[in-house]
């Protein structure tokens, strides 16, 4: 009979290992490529559908952030300027940050809420609820 030990040990070994940070919500990156002058991202409806946003609040922000034109077109938002993608993915996260994740517990689960001129990020995970500064 083997002891407990070399039997946890045996199936640890036989335990497919977890790829990721642990974490529940991770910031998802942004693909896509440069045609000419503009910029194709190709996951754009993507990322909008993990955040829990609608498309064109996200797209506004987006354009507003990176000082572009751009329009959407099927699944892609199309850039009317060459931008790198470490910029890009700077933008979503100060989106997240502002936009989706709760002030108190961090966790992504908002929604926002309209109540006469102001916007507020509802958290439905600890009720809390924070103005958003900035206006779209």
């Amino acid at each position: 009979m083997e002891s407990y030990e070399s039997l946890l040990d045996e199936a640890y070994k036989k335990v497919k290992q977890i790829e990721g940070t642990g974490e529940r919500f991770e910031i998802p990156k942004i693909e896509g490529h440069i045609e000419g002058k503009k910029t194709v991202l190709t996951n754009f409806l993507q990322i909008t559908s993990h955040l829990r946003r609608p498309a064109e609040h996200f797209q506004k922000f987006l354009l507003k952030e990176l000082a572009t034109q751009g329009q959407m077109e099927g699944e892609r938002l199309i850039l009317n300027n060459k931008i790198p993608s470490i910029k890009i993915n700077q933008k979503i996260e100060e989106y997240l940050n502002e936009f989706v994740l709760c002030k108190e517990c961090k966790k992504p689960d908002t929604e926002i809420l309209k109540e006469d001129r102001l916007s507020f990020v509802h958290c439905l995970a600890c009720g809390a609820k924070h103005s958003i500064r900035s206006k779209i």
